[in-house]
């Protein structure tokens, strides 16, 4: 019997292998779902793939589950990395969600000239990644790093292609290269990026410039569009 729910944890996971739950995992399972002792659970923890296991000891304050097989292997996605300035809370959250569910190894949120927000909850934005992957049935969870300068990291770029969805570009045909590789996409902010960024990012010679069709989409729309071309162009959807 397959498990219907799926649970992140980051201790190794083997035939046979015991697994302990933290307080807020016992909760959510013994006091939120009612599972009880001999209930199924698939767990992953990003690096094993995903196992059904058993509950074998259920307390108020924690609990032990035991692996007894392997129910997907470990599936990594393309070589590809996500940048975006950081916009409102909840848009913020959708984009970082999406992203996982899309199949984005690496999540970078950046500062540019226009960005509107100058600080992220890194562990809060690696839980939605997270959750994300415990609901699309993915066994892979992407990074989220902590908010760095635009300018900062493309100083120190190495051979990636970067994808530049440039707003100014809006209505042309410019799409992504058949280049194979590892890439990243840039999502800039709502403000757009600042002349000397859009200078810089043109002069780069690892730079691609994309336009996303006809429309100027906001932020996070642009997120969801430029990783589902390049998926469907360079990545597994192709």
């Amino acid at each position: 019997m397959t498990a219907k729910i799926r649970l992140y944890v980051e201790q190794p996971l083997g035939a046979a292998q015991a697994v302990a739950l933290t307080r807020d995992q016992a909760h959510y399972l013994f006091s939120v779902m009612r599972l009880d002792i001999g209930a199924r659970v698939a767990i992953f923890n990003g690096r094993d793939g995903e196992w059904q296991a058993a509950v074998v000891e259920a307390g108020k304050r924690g609990g032990i589950l035991l692996c007894h097989e392997q129910s997907q292997p470990q599936n990594t996605p393309p070589n590809l990395w996500l940048l975006f300035a950081p916009i409102k809370k909840a848009r913020t959250d959708f984009i970082v969600e999406k992203a996982a569910e899309l199949g984005v190894r690496r999540i970078l949120p950046v500062q540019t000239a226009h960005t509107n927000s100058d600080r992220i909850r890194q562990d809060r934005l690696q839980a939605h990644a997270i959750e994300a992957a415990e609901q699309c049935g993915t066994t892979f969870v992407p990074e989220v790093v902590g908010l760095q300068r635009l300018d900062k990291v493309l100083d120190s770029w190495g051979e990636r292609r970067l994808a530049f969805c440039d707003e100014a570009l809006v209505g042309t045909t410019h799409r992504f290269e058949q280049v194979p590789g590892p890439w990243a996409i840039l999502i800039g902010p709502e403000g757009g990026f600042s002349d000397a960024e859009r200078v810089r990012l043109r002069a780069a010679d690892f730079t691609t410039p994309i336009s996303l069709g006809p429309r100027i989409l906001r932020a996070d729309t642009a997120a969801v569009a430029a990783i589902t071309l390049w998926q469907s162009t360079l990545g597994d959807w192709a």
